[in-house]
């Protein structure tokens, strides 16, 4: 074979041999999903099309407003849409390296050199003045590190890895935002029916200490009896405040949440309204089905691949290294009054290099590296384990909020009844006035506790959301899951 082929098949062969990336490491990561939930209902309900807008299930417009001026205004998700277009900046970078690099030189000057002989006999100096010059020069240079080992591809591989990374950190910071946003509503709404509960029952109590005022003038009742009242009057009265600083604590909190000063929302929020009547399909997902959709989950699988593609890079740098280079220009130079003199040069070369000693440095970049993956792997099977306690836990409560919330409607109900009888002997005369005021104030306490129990119910099921990460869908296209192996 002609000599002259042999340069460029090599380049080929090598060209062929980096695309090969023989430093590879695999970044699967066998995962044990249980087949079912444990604490789901019997009875789910099917479909998951509402995942990504989940909320308008509880069929609220204020809510639906709150959370849309929370995704367009939010300073945590503007932070994480810019960490996002960093380190898709930085994926360009990497990629970079993977191409040939060309760049352009200009230079000129004038220069006069006068130069003076001393040490000559007769004492004086000799100077020596040389005409000017005036020269130019420019050219490019061209320079190409050959991927012989795939290191380059590979530190290309992290930066996207990590680029992806960016963009689950993003979907995290939304479904957290959301469910955030639904928290505090529903818990705001929870306590406001409280605070209108409890005034009721301070009016009632307040009623019942003047009825007993009149009974004690007219020997009906005694000063022990005044007393008991009025401690458990001022007791009551002591719990508004609390009440009433959680509902502004949660006013500010949702103020924060859609990016407006604290109290931008007290007065549009101060008109108490009721809790939705309506919840959102309970979502119908395998364990497994958390691997795609919970985006911590699917963050701490590019972690792994960006460590297992960092080391791959790291393995790389145990071996040779080709570089090409080219360069070419041209030149001027004009001499006092002489024509000027152009010159044009160019170069090619070649340069191989190796590491022998280096202190076992890259041995160490390697055991890091190595180290870093094991870390990345652990974490992302620790980080399903916490999913699947999340969501357990999860259902868990929504179940025990709707148990008792049930429970509890039916003992307001049965409250509510009891307080009618009394009454009614009353209107007949058959009964006392502070037997009613007492029959209502027991309804009264039930219904702050129905009223907690309702509130827990709706928080259960943003919790549920949350933990199978709604709110938000997969792109047809990613096929990020298909890295991961499960048992």
């Amino acid at each position: 074979m002609n000599s002259r082929y042999l340069t460029p098949l090599a380049l080929l062969s090598l060209v062929w041999l980096s695309a090969c990336t023989p430093t590879r490491v695999s970044n699967q990561v066998p995962i044990d999903s249980p087949a079912q939930w444990q604490h789901a209902p019997n009875a789910q309900s099917a479909g998951t099309a509402d995942l990504k807008t989940w909320w308008q299930g509880f069929n609220d417009p204020l809510l639906n407003e709150l959370i849309d001026k929370a995704l367009a205004a939010n300073y945590d998700l503007k932070i994480a849409t810019a960490r996002v277009r960093e380190a898709n900046a930085m994926v360009t970078v990497a990629e970079a390296a993977l191409y040939p690099s060309l760049d352009f030189s200009l230079s000129g000057g004038r220069e006069k050199r006068i130069d003076r002989i001393v040490g000559v006999p007769s004492g004086q100096g000799i100077k020596l003045i040389t005409p000017t010059a005036d020269a130019v020069s420019g050219g490019l240079a061209a320079r190409w590190e050959i991927d012989l080992f795939g290191g380059r591809h590979l530190e290309a591989e992290a930066a996207v890895a990590q680029a992806e990374g960016s963009q689950e950190g993003l979907h995290a910071a939304q479904v957290g935002l959301l469910a955030q946003v639904a928290t505090n509503y529903m818990e705001l709404r929870g306590v406001q029916q409280r605070i209108g509960i409890l005034q009721s029952n301070i009016d009632l109590q307040r009623e019942r200490l003047r009825t007993l005022q009149v009974f004690l003038k007219a020997g009906l009742a005694n000063e022990a009896d005044m007393a008991r009242q009025q401690t458990l009057l001022h007791g009551t009265e002591a719990t508004l405040p609390v009440l009433v600083n959680a509902e502004k604590k949660l006013t500010h909190r949702l103020g924060v949440l859609l990016g407006e000063p604290p109290e931008n929302l007290e007065q549009r929020l101060a008109v108490a309204g009721p809790l939705p009547k309506q919840a959102p399909t309970m979502p119908k997902l395998l364990p497994a089905d958390l691997l795609a959709q919970r985006p911590d989950l699917r963050l701490a699988r590019t972690e792994v691949s960006a460590a297992a593609a960092s080391l791959g890079s790291a393995r790389a740098d145990l071996y040779p290294k080709l570089v090409l280079s080219a360069s070419g220009g041209v030149g001027a130079l004009a001499v006092g009054g002489f024509p000027s003199l152009a010159e044009s040069v160019y170069a090619l070369g070649s340069g191989l290099s190796a590491p022998i000693f280096n202190a076992g440095r890259i041995r160490s970049h390697i055991a890091a590296a190595d180290a870093r993956l094991d870390q990345v792997a652990a974490n992302y099977e620790k980080t399903f384990l916490l999913a699947l306690e999340d969501v357990e836990n999860a259902f868990v409560a929504h179940r025990s909020a709707s148990d008792s919330f049930g429970r509890l409607t039916e003992a307001e109900a049965s409250a509510e009844k009891a307080y009618r009888l009394v009454d009614a002997l009353y209107q007949h005369g058959a009964g006392n006035y502070l037997a009613v005021l007492d029959a209502q104030r027991s309804k009264l306490a039930v219904s702050d506790e129905r009223a907690k129990a309702e509130t827990a119910v709706s928080v259960a099921m943003v919790s549920l959301y949350r933990a199978f990460g709604g709110g938000w869908t997969i792109a047809s296209s990613d096929s990020g899951i298909d890295k991961v192996s499960i048992r």
